[in-house]
């Protein structure tokens, strides 16, 4: 009868042993997952602005916002314009513009966004950098880049002799369609001279 207790106990021993190992993977896993960090992004699209916008300041200009969740998280903005052109809202991350801004001085803008627990002041999150860019509006003529262009020509010439080139220049965005193409057009002594839109 000894013998047959025995035997069973053997049998059922690597049973408990398996089990115990079961359970003791299970409690890591779960350990594992508890205190595995959590991965937080700022989440944004490039933030954009028309310029010369004549509507009331200040102007929203977009939203910074983060995955973090926490009811005392406070946003923050930093750099050379930030709370003087721009501001954000520190609950919402909504940010404006607080001047009319003029694409043909300043293009873009660069910040960096914070989100901090207002409590502590601790950062809930890495600081990001954004840009801030500003849309053109077809809003500059062209000029001309000097004053005067002389030209001449010898007399009997043929027709389409070249007589001089004349050159202007438009401050508006060059990669918005039609914003800073030039053209040209004689506007005196047109019946003697013709002009091509390279000047």
């Amino acid at each position: 009868m000894s013998h047959l207790i025995l035997l069973f106990l053997l049998f059922l021993a690597p049973a408990f042993a398996d089990g115990r190992s079961q359970k003791s993977t299970q409690n890591l896993c779960s350990n594992d997952v508890s205190h595995k960090r959590q991965k937080r992004d700022w989440i944004w699209n490039q933030l954009h602005i028309q310029e010369e916008l004549d509507t009331p300041l200040p102007h929203h200009v977009g939203k910074i916002t983060s995955s973090v969740r926490n009811k005392n998280a406070k946003y923050i903005i930093e750099g050379e314009y930030a709370n003087t052109i721009f501001k954000v809202e520190e609950t919402s991350g909504d940010v404006y513009a607080f001047e009319r801004l003029d694409r043909e001085k300043k293009a873009e803008y660069e910040l960096t966004a914070l989100i901090i627990d207002r409590t502590n002041n601790r950062s809930l999150e890495r600081p990001s950098k954004f840009i801030i860019k500003v849309y053109d509006i077809n809003d500059n003529a062209p000029v001309f880049v000097q004053k005067v262009f002389n030209g001449s020509v010898p007399e009997m010439s043929p027709v389409g002799t070249s007589v001089t080139k004349v050159t202007a220049v438009d401050a508006d965005d060059p990669t918005v369609s039609g914003h800073a193409t030039v053209t040209y057009e004689v506007t005196t002594g047109g019946e003697y001279f013709t002009i091509d839109d390279s000047g």
